[in-house]
């Protein structure tokens, strides 16, 4: 197929910087012909504790690690670099943290280009007058929302589309950084930009989100996405994986409700008509998707705050005689806490939660866990995306788990401040851009 001049190609290197990803895979995306590489630089995967307390779930070494490959093989190539949700939960003190390691490495480097940082933060008074005019409502299955809930958020970001990141390209940004933006964002951003058509272009954007969870092989780097006016074409970059009909298409499921319809804050995403062929036994393209414009944009607002604190200690118990009773021993060590509580404390049950979850047995279904005690049952715990992994040569599964706690790994028993999230809906005008 020829390319013409509005085609877009895009490399997406991993499902989140600071995830990391083979070198060489950027490099062989550039050689492929890349005009760009965008990378998500977050989430609300991992619940509300990042957002409240402004802090990026990935650490710095790590985030650095990345960029440091990503900044300088776009600088080498000529092309832009875009990150979207910066620091986990898009805050403004988060674009600021990462524009600071970006200059941090073009100094090292010796680097010159124009920087974008875009930010989307909130203030509770604006969000609580917009509400009094009636231009915030609850998303399912959150309830009313008031300005006192409002007040109370440690930060209130908006997800926002892809117009301010198109805007920041068409001023000249090489690098663009910016706040919380839907995963699609940057790869629309670029692509609509040219004035290619919104159905491929959100199709693939939604395909590409997660690097290469569109493959067979997670685990193996991030892909290369075609997109034209007919279509798009999506790769991997790593010569050992490949994209199948069903690996493309599967991702339309991954966190979706409805496995043909996506919401962006300009429209709907239907992916009911399209179909899927091999190109060849890696590469797959994908035509007849379409994207109903919505009447009135809208961006999802995503808040946080402090609802209590947590301690977690962790108990391993191979006792046989325990485990052969290990439902009466909790029932037991439940009220030996609640005595030791009051008289240590002075705090009624009402005023206090604990959660005793016995791993190994029923800690995840409960009374409806039918696992056989007399069985050993070992458990470890893992970075959520360590569960990924290639089921057979069509499926990948990301493993159906709980994150128990909004911050799942900790380095020692803290106390960890738990966060209540409310979503709505409201009309904003496009971020513009801080340069």
């Amino acid at each position: 197929m020829s390319r013409s001049a509005r085609d877009v190609s895009v490399i997406f290197p991993t499902g989140m910087l600071g995830g990391g990803f083979p070198a060489e895979t950027i490099a062989r995306g550039i050689e492929l012909g890349a005009d760009a590489i965008a990378v998500d630089g977050g989430s609300t995967d991992s619940g509300p504790y990042y957002l409240g307390t402004g802090t990026a779930k990935t650490t710095e070494a790590a985030v650095e690690h990345d960029l440091h490959v990503l900044l300088t093989a776009a600088r080498e190539a000529d092309i832009p670099l875009i990150v979207t949700s910066c620091a986990t939960a898009g805050t403004d003190a988060g674009v600021d943290w990462v524009a600071g390691m970006v200059d941090a490495i073009a100094r090292e480097e010796h680097l010159r280009f124009t920087l974008s940082t875009i930010f989307s933060e909130q203030h509770a008074d604006g969000i609580t007058a917009a509400l009094a005019a009636g231009a915030v409502k609850p998303l399912p299955p959150a309830g009313p929302i008031d300005a006192q809930v409002l007040r109370s958020c440690e930060h209130i970001v908006g997800l926002m589309g892809f117009e301010p990141i198109a805007d920041a390209l068409a001023g000249g940004a090489d690098v663009v950084l910016a706040g919380r933006a839907t995963d699609t964002a940057s790869v629309a951003a670029l692509a609509l930009s040219r004035g290619l058509p919104p159905g491929p272009t959100w199709h693939a954007a939604k395909t590409v989100e997660c690097g290469g969870l569109c493959t067979t092989n997670p685990q193996s780097g991030g892909v290369l996405v075609d997109i034209d006016d007919a279509g798009f074409t999506v790769r991997p970059l790593d010569p050992n994986s490949a994209c199948t009909p069903t690996t493309v298409a599967a991702h339309m499921l991954y966190e979706n409700a409805d496995p043909f319809r996506m919401r962006e804050p300009s429209g709907t995403l239907d992916t009911s008509q399209a179909e899927y062929r091999p190109v060849d036994d890696k590469t797959v393209r994908v035509e007849g998707s379409r994207f109903e414009p919505a009447t009135q944009h809208t961006i999802k607002l995503e808040g946080s705050a402090i609802a209590g604190y947590e301690t977690i200690a962790l108990v391993g118990i191979r006792d046989p005689n325990i485990l052969a009773e290990i439902d009466t021993w909790i029932e037991i060590l439940d009220e030996i806490l609640t005595d030791r509580v009051h008289a240590l404390l002075g705090l009624d049950r009402a005023e206090y939660e604990t959660q005793l979850s016995a791993y190994g047995h029923n800690a995840v279904l409960g009374g409806l866990d039918t696992h056989n005690l007399s069985q050993a049952a070992d458990i470890y715990i893992a970075r959520p995306r360590d569960l990924l992994w290639k089921s057979n040569d069509e499926l990948n599964f990301a493993a159906n788990f709980e994150i128990g706690i909004s911050k799942e790994i900790e380095s020692a028993v803290t106390d960890i401040p738990r966060m209540g999230v409310h979503l709505a809906s409201l009309r904003l005008p496009r971020v513009n851009p801080h340069w």
